[in-house]
This record gives C-alpha cells, structure tokens and sequence, in this order.
C-alpha cells in the first residue's frame, strides 16, 4: 500500500519539486496551495508523467480549510502518514520598519501555519500510532541574519516547536519528527524575498541603517547573480534531501541541505549535528 504524503506550499519551487519527485517515488501525494488556480503546471507534469498527484486547496493561514484538507485525505485513504510542512515567505525588513501586520503575517506563514497543520494530523497519527512530520526551515532557523530578524524569529520558534514536540510524541506513538533546513535557494521565493527587501530601500535611505542595509543588499544580489552551487541550490536538490529524509526507518532530527549550509551553521550545530543527542537528553532529563 502507498504511504500518502501531504505536502503545503506546492504551486511552484522547494513545494513543487517535492510533489513530482515523492509520486515518482512511490507515494501518493496531496500536494496542497492556498490558490488552485496556481497548480496547472503542476497538474500538468502530474498528468504527462502519470503521477499519483492530487491537487487540494489547504491556505496555512486558515484553520477551516487546514482541518477539511486533513480531513478529506483521512477519509479518502482512511489515514495520513506523511505532512511536510513546507509554505513560507520570505521577508526583510527592519522590526523599526516592519508594520504590525507585516509582523503578524510573518509569524502565521511561516511559524503559526506549521503548529495549525500539525495541530490537524497529529491526533490521526497518534491514533494510527504511526507518522512522519517533516517541517522545512531554513539556516534563518539556527542563525540570526541582518534585516531578517523576524523571517529568522518565526524559523527559530519552528526548530523550538518541532524539538519540544519530538521529545514526547515520538516515542509513545511512533511520530517521527524532522527539520530540513535550507540555505539559499535559487527559486521564486528567494527572488520574491530579495525583492521584498529591496522595496523597503527608500524607506531605509533616510534613516541610520542605510550603509548596513547598502552592504547587506550588495552581498545578497551578487549571491542570488551568481547562483553558484556551492551556495544557491535548487528546488530539486533540496526536495531530493528531503525525500531522503522521508525514506529513513529512522530519521534525523534536524538535516541541513548542503555544504554551505553546513558551514554556516556549524557553530550551533558541530557537536550534534542531527539533533538525536539533544532529543535525548531531554527526555533522559525531564521523561525518565
């Protein structure tokens, strides 16, 4: 029997790549977008490559329509074995600059929308006593970055969440839980995110943060030009990490994606890099 897989975010890049390649590899795939009308090229890749691909409208922003997405998959297949959180959005703006509803749509895309949606499996999971949940970050979730700081801070509450979650349910009810945490990505989100921060440059011209913001956005622009592997993947070669992940008996905790990421973040993660350790003394510490 196919295990099935939900997976957020998929009308275009890391989302995308991951539904074409999980159905290529065996799994039956919900691969869900918040408008449907952006998935015809992906129902059209579906269809000409005969792919186990079905479209459904899930907006992580929206509890109702989290809960009837979960709840049709249920109800077709009678279970849920994968989610793979994997909507966001960049931002890049200062905590000064940002408005207060720019604060708070940061916050529900890319940290509220995962608690949601694994708020909606979990109690199916817990019930089969069986399920992966694979909540994609980014190295913004280990390491603060200029004029990232709220982009950062709601990765950051992902990795504390999904760690907090895996030290009780894991072992209880065999649901397995994993971060894959990407570096740059050469894809629509990193162009969207660039240019979300570029805009806000008039703005910050006229204060203190300008010479900064000038050397942040030339560092960020040459990167994103050049798109060199050793720095930019594709979404193809993050969602591959990620299938990887999925197909382990038993799986990391946290994995990032290349080796840049890997350099970047090596200070917080040299002594556990997988996160088992970390998993493990906590519940040595507060569950024995």
């Amino acid at each position: 029997m196919k295990k099935n897989v939900l997976i957020t975010g998929t009308s275009s890049g890391v989302g995308y790549e991951s539904a074409l390649l999980f159905a290529k590899n065996g799994f039956k795939v919900y691969a869900s977008m918040r408008n449907l009308a952006k998935g015809e090229a992906l129902k059209e890749q579906a269809a000409a490559d005969g792919l186990d691909i079905s479209l459904i409208r899930l907006d992580v922003t929206e509890l109702d329509s989290i809960q009837a997405a979960v709840e049709s998959i249920v109800a077709a297949d009678g279970r849920i074995d994968m989610l793979i959180n994997n909507a966001g959005a960049g931002f890049g703006k200062t905590t000064e600059q940002a408005t207060i509803e720019e604060v708070k749509w940061v916050t529900d895309v890319n940290y509220l929308g995962v608690v949601y949606c694994c708020r909606a499996v979990i109690p199916f999971m817990r019930k089969q006593r069986a399920g992966h949940i694979i909540n994609i970050t980014s190295v913004g979730g280990l390491v603060g970055q200029p004029f990232n700081e709220l982009y950062c801070g709601a990765k950051f509450a992902v990795e504390g969440y999904t760690e907090s979650l895996a030290s009780y349910i894991s072992d209880p009810f065999n649901i397995k839980l994993s971060i894959v945490e990407p570096g740059g990505i050469s894809t629509e989100f990193m162009k969207s995110a660039i240019a979300s921060t570029a805009s806000a440059e008039g703005q910050l011209a006229s204060g203190e943060y300008l010479s900064i913001f000038e050397k942040y956005m030339s560092g960020t622009q040459a990167r994103a030009d050049k798109e060199t592997v050793q720095i930019y993947q594709t979404g193809a070669e993050v969602a591959q990490v990620i299938l990887e992940v999925a197909q382990q008996e038993e799986p990391p905790l946290r994995v990032r994606t290349s080796a840049w990421a890997e350099a970047l973040c090596h200070l917080k993660t040299a002594a556990d890099p997988d996160g088992t350790k970390l998993v493990n003394q906590v519940k040595s510490s507060f569950l024995s």
